[in-house]
């Protein structure tokens, strides 16, 4: 007890009082609701964009939506911190791509170059469970996540993406994991006694166990400590499939609860690092008034991300959804559409969604050319967004989709979409 006291006396001691004002650097304008963090707590700036800490760490961090990570020393006499806004414009480049060797990763890094694209998302835990460079982790190692490993030296790898200031996104998949899975048969879901595999052969962890939310904030953690400026959780759910045996009733309360403790947690463990989290759902979740039954939900989450990231491929939209026969022929009205119905449940600028860089694989079998990816870029500008993430699973890219936009030409305006969605409210 005594030891404890005495400790406690020490670190108070050391302790001192940060105070200082947050700005935007292009406008001169306070900067409020941003998170000033430490290793251990959060404080939260003003309205005028003042701050107070009582902190014993040397270095701390900015986190406020819509800008850069921003990190600044504590001693410092410095009292005005100026943030730099940002509009995320990100590819996906796959877990093969990512090699530094690989044409693919020389083709996207000159779209940085030549383009106004200023992120890259990189899969650092892939679905099946292989990881991009060798982490921190004993347990990684043991399930040979490390064997297909695409990146050598991570610093440098990382390095050649700030030198083109690029914000750099970690893809992390969480519950869908065949190394894990397969290594803890005591937490995959099972079936009928089973570890069952989906589909693709590929099995789960169960969401409801805590060592399935350790093991990807490990490996989250490891990315942020390297660099990386956001982490974004990809399959943060649970499986759309009846009859699985999870450790916990598979109820809507439980499911979101589950999800709900998974980022409270992961939130916890990657703040003291200054890395924002954002998170990938279904795109029919903008419409839904539910879970759709696998633990989806956009307020939930907005009460620990930074971003949510529908997935609003136009192609995922089943026949005769939004008022469309076919809705792969509607890019900008599906991602317009979306957005501004969930206005009322996050602020748009929380919201960045996946768009759709690949071909309609739907009966129609649309072409997705330049004017149809054009036209999504410019659906999540009018919607409000802060930006978009572009997915192709081969991430090939054409450097006409980041030309002038096609202006909008359909017969129905924005604008009287807008209108169309507040009456029908």
């Amino acid at each position: 007890m005594k030891l404890a006291f005495l400790l406690f006396c020490i670190v108070w001691l050391h302790a001192k009082t940060v105070t200082g004002f947050l700005e935007d650097a292009n406008e001169n304008t306070p900067v409020s609701g941003a998170e000033i963090c430490d290793k251990n707590r959060c404080v939260q700036s003003a309205e005028d964009g003042s701050f107070i800490i009582e902190t014993d760490d040397a270095i701390l961090h900015a986190v406020a939506v819509g800008y850069r990570n921003y990190v600044f020393d504590a001693n410092s006499t410095k009292k005005i911190h100026f943030l730099r806004s940002i509009e995320v414009k990100a590819l996906y480049l796959t877990f093969w791509g990512a090699n530094p060797h690989s044409k693919t990763f020389k083709r996207n890094m000159k779209f940085l170059r030549q383009s106004d694209v200023n992120a890259i998302v990189v899969d650092v835990k892939n679905e099946y469970g292989d990881i991009l460079y060798k982490v921190s982790s004993k347990k990684a190692e043991s399930y040979g996540a490390f064997k297909n490993r695409q990146v050598f030296d991570i610093d440098a790898f990382i390095s050649r993406f700030k030198k083109e200031d690029a914000y750099l996104i970690a893809r992390i998949v969480l519950f869908k994991d065949e190394l894990q899975a397969a290594a803890n048969p005591d937490y995959a879901i099972r079936k009928d006694g089973s570890i069952w595999r989906n589909h693709d052969g590929m099995a789960w962890v169960d969401p409801f166990d805590r060592r399935s939310w350790e093991y990807a904030v490990e490996i989250a953690v490891d990315a942020a400590k390297h660099g990386f400026n956001e982490i974004n959780f990809d399959y943060i759910r649970f499986p759309a499939r009846s009859g699985i045996e999870l450790s916990k009733p598979n109820t809507m309360k439980n499911r979101l609860a589950a999800l709900d403790g998974f980022l409270a947690y992961a939130k916890k463990r990657l703040r003291p690092y200054g890395v924002f989290i954002s998170v990938d759902i279904f795109g029919n979740v903008c419409w839904s008034k539910n879970d759709m039954n696998i633990g989806q939900n956009i307020e939930n989450f907005a009460n620990h991300a930074d971003y949510i990231a529908p997935m609003l491929y136009p192609s995922s939209f089943a026949f005769g959804t939004l008022g469309y026969r076919y809705p792969s022929e509607y890019p900008y009205e599906v991602i317009y559409k979306s957005v501004c119905n969930v206005h009322s449940k996050i602020d748009p600028k929380r919201v960045r969604p996946w768009i759709q860089a690949f071909h309609d694989y739907t009966k129609r079998r649309k072409r997705y050319n330049d004017y149809e990816i054009q036209q999504q870029i410019l659906a999540a500008k009018d919607a409000h967004t802060n930006g978009w993430m572009m997915w192709s699973p081969s991430s090939r890219y054409r450097i006409s989709y980041f030309e002038e936009h096609v202006p909008y030409t359909d017969m129905v305006t924005a604008s009287s979409l807008q209108k169309t969605l507040t009456q029908t409210d």
